[in-house]
């Protein structure tokens, strides 16, 4: 079923932390000068809200990966 949103790729995942981080600054720099409409500013703001959730959770992950470090070697983590 299509989205309903002109812009259906900003639902996708990001590619990376660094992507999402990427465009959750260009959000943020958006959304603080104050031209957008009201409704291009609550997706914008839902779309930040998605973006800041994946970089928690890939900083999570990672942290979560470090933490099984034993014998000074990185072992797989399996978490996901």
């Amino acid at each position: 079923m299509p989205k309903t949103s002109s812009t259906p790729a900003q639902t996708d995942a990001p590619a990376s932390y660094e992507d999402a981080l990427s465009e959750l600054e260009r959000l943020v720099i958006a959304m603080e000068g104050g031209q957008l409409p009201l409704e291009k500013l609550l997706e914008s703001y839902k779309r930040g809200a998605d973006l800041l959730n994946y970089c928690r959770e890939r900083l999570s992950a990672v942290e979560r990966q470090v933490q099984v470090l034993e014998d000074g070697q990185l072992k797989p983590w399996s978490g996901g």
